[in-house]
């Protein structure tokens, strides 16, 4: 494999730091050298400031692209994953941000690491989303794609939430607590664990639901089958409840709405460079011990 796969090459960022944009020009640069052409989506486009890019929007930059590379944190991931995997594009992240546990190219390799992917050096990784719809009074209102999490809950309030649990029609648990984390395996290193949820591996078929400070002394996270479908019905209430997919702005509830959460059918192919290491990932990023060595 070389090149000849990868022709047309996507680049995403978030071009608000320096260090963004050394990178991003660093990897024109290379990959225009290369022979290949370099396509901008059009708000990285807009923030680069220069003449003479090519440029795509987000939304069709899957279908034109054999590679889109993301120059940022996690979070620029997420947002371009929901647009790209449609179109089933790899997807290869170099990381400017804090974590990047999906962003797993160091900045000061990007080149070498592009070059074995460019290669054909490089492993493959599936990673499904979810379906999220909101429900009024039996008609969908709103619905989303997420790849980490979509989350319940009560948004600038400090009261509790009170909502009835479901998956696959039977009914869990009625719930007061400050809301509900439902993650993939890709989640669950991320908000879910922070609320002491699971750490799952990304091969995983599962989904996990973590709740938010329950007011009971007995709930704890349920990981569940990846094809369930999970549903959320807001109970009475005072408040103004969110479900936010991925951190993103929350889509307003009612009390009597239904909130539907379910595995999409399109999955974010992502790419990494040789010697990628899920455990390794875990170690580095989350700060895990290493192995207490003897004397001998």
């Amino acid at each position: 494999m070389s090149t000849d796969n990868f022709r047309n090459i996507g680049l995403i960022g978030r071009p608000d730091r320096a260090s963004v944009i050394d990178t991003l020009n660093l990897l024109e640069e290379y990959l225009i050298h290369q022979g290949l052409t370099v396509i901008y989506d059009e708000h990285t486009a807009h923030l680069m400031q220069r003449e003479g890019l090519q440029v795509c929007s987000r939304s069709l930059l899957g279908e034109v692209c054999d590679l889109v590379i993301v120059v940022g944190g996690d979070g620029s991931l997420l947002h371009a994953a929901r647009a790209l995997a449609r179109y089933k594009t790899p997807v290869l992240g170099v990381n400017r941000g804090r974590l990047g546990f999906l962003t797993d190219i160091s900045p000061d390799e990007v080149i070498a690491k592009v070059q074995d992917v460019l290669r054909g050096n490089y492993t493959t990784d599936q990673r499904f989303l979810l379906k999220l719809e909101v429900r009024s009074n039996g008609e969908p209102v709103a619905e989303a794609l997420a790849l980490n999490d979509v989350v319940l809950h009560a948004g600038k309030s400090v009261h509790m939430l009170e909502f009835e649990l479901y998956i696959e029609g039977q009914f869990v648990y009625r719930q007061r607590s400050d809301g509900l984390i439902v993650a993939t395996p890709t989640g669950s290193t991320a908000y879910a664990l922070s609320g002491g949820g699971p750490i799952m591996h990304p091969k995983l078929d599962a989904i996990v639901l973590v709740p938010m400070h329950p007011h009971t002394l007995s709930s704890r996270p349920i990981v569940v089958d990846g094809d369930s479908e999970i549903k959320i019905r807001i109970t009475e209430t005072t408040l103004k409840p969110l479900v936010s997919p991925d951190g993103h702005t929350g889509i307003s509830l009612n009390a009597g709405d239904w909130v539907y959460i379910t595995k999409h059918p399109f999955k974010l192919k992502l790419i990494h460079p040789p010697g990628y290491d899920f455990y390794a990932a875990c170690r580095t990023k989350l700060g895990w011990g290493n192995p207490i060595k003897g004397d001998d």
